[in-house]
């Protein structure tokens, strides 16, 4: 299976994570930082694998599939063989 992540996306992963580094700058480590960020983006490989497709619970996300993982939401397209990830979202900012 093919995975695209939009730059949309990737921008969500990376700024939440920077924005929390900045919040806990004694106490959060860079290779903490690293560390989420890539545990993120390693679990949208599991979109269409192991995370079940469900309908979007955020009114931006009408048209698209939506996958989570404990600390992911993910809105993306599936179209038989690649799945194209379009916006993430933390679970902590999961509100309209």
């Amino acid at each position: 299976m093919n995975y695209i992540i939009r730059k949309r996306c990737a921008q969500k992963i990376t700024a939440f994570y920077r924005n929390v580094s900045k919040k806990y700058k004694h106490t959060y480590s860079l290779a903490l930082m690293e560390k989420n960020v890539n545990d993120a983006f390693d679990s949208i490989y599991g979109i269409e694998n192991n995370l079940l497709r469900r309908e979007p619970t955020l009114s931006r996300w009408k048209g698209y599939y939506m996958a989570n993982t404990d600390k992911w939401y993910f809105a993306y397209t599936f179209d038989g063989k690649t799945v194209t990830v379009v916006d993430a979202c933390h679970a902590q900012n999961m509100h309209e």
